[in-house]
């Protein structure tokens, strides 16, 4: 059980004095970038879904017939 506790008390340390938070503009900054690139990533997948269902719909209406 000390083992646990040592390493609970090591990670809380290292959070405190070792990890370089960013600043709150920073933060900012990036969700945005992230938030931009799931939506052009987003925008991507759908338009790839719609192509492969119009392709598919048209395959299957000329097998069909």
């Amino acid at each position: 059980m000390s083992r646990i506790g040592n390493y609970v008390q090591e990670a809380y340390d290292e959070l405190l004095h070792k990890v370089s938070w960013p600043s709150w503009e920073e933060l900012q900054q990036t969700t945005i970038i992230v938030l931009v690139a799931l939506a052009l990533v987003t925008a991507v997948i759908f338009g790839m879904d719609l192509a492969s269902e119009n392709v598919l719909k048209f395959v299957y209406n000329i097998l069909g017939s």
